[in-house]
């Protein structure tokens, strides 16, 4: 049961999927906080589409201090934090030969490494109310490889395995973790992609219309609402079915 005062946190949430997020929270009567790292008049675009009912903070996934001020800062003038989103994350494409250390380590520190440090600050919170859930948004390259992105699917394949164990921790402090694994989505990070990569990955849909990203955001609405009170450590895959 949501109090009036509850914020769910999204991190990246002012475009793709991490906008259909918010925008799917809010219709559920839900107060969003969500993060912005560079484009700030899309996300305050993105706080007018809601009618105030979301509210912007910036967060670079790569500062290392700023997590636990932003929890902070977002449970002293919204409410408590009672569920996380772990959108945000960056791609980088290139063969695991060519790939040098500093962009595998900045995937990494980006996409696995800010997720945890965000995770750390708001289950400190969560705990002192044994109440909570949190999402973390992965992908198919997580569980099925594809050339040229060791990188990527490695951070999301690791953010998998640490809901697993972060549900293990929290489950008694009734807290939950789940994951969201979605298929291909056409979003600002795929537009880049060639049309005969695009095919590649949507060869194995079954249902013509493919993932949207709104059909993501219903599944994490689902995972973060009560209805989901007996899930948790589980991975559900939004991909029209291709891996059906």
């Amino acid at each position: 049961m949501c109090a009036e005062n509850d914020v769910y946190l999204v991190s990246g949430g002012s475009r793709g999927i991490g906008r259909a997020i918010v925008e799917a929270l809010v219709a559920d009567g839900r107060m969003v906080a969500f993060t912005w790292k560079s484009d700030e008049a899309q996300a305050r675009e993105t706080e007018a589409s809601t009618d105030a009912r979301a509210i912007a903070f910036h967060l670079d996934l790569r500062d290392r201090s700023r997590p636990a001020d932003l929890v902070a800062e977002v449970e002293a003038t919204i409410g408590p934090i009672v569920g996380l989103v772990n959108n945000a994350g960056i791609h980088r494409s290139g063969l695991t030969a060519m790939t040098t250390d500093e962009s595998w380590d900045e995937v990494i520190d980006v996409n696995l490494g800010g997720a945890f440090r965000l995770t750390r600050e708001v289950v400190r919170s969560m705990v002192t109310r044994r109440r909570g859930a949190i999402v973390n948004i992965a992908s198919l390259s997580a569980a099925h490889g594809l050339s040229g992105h060791a990188s990527y699917a490695a951070s999301k394949a690791g953010l998998i395995a640490a809901t697993r164990c972060l549900a293990r921790e929290m489950g008694r402090r009734k807290i939950r973790a789940n994951v969201v694994m979605p298929g291909f989505v056409g979003t600002d990070m795929t537009r880049d992609l060639p049309e005969n990569v695009v095919a590649g990955l949507r060869s194995g849909e079954v249902l013509p219309g493919g993932t949207n990203p709104e059909s993501v955001a219903e599944a994490v609405v689902f995972l973060l609402s009560d209805r989901a009170s007996a899930i948790t450590g589980q991975t559900i895959i939004v991909d029209s079915g291709a891996t059906a």
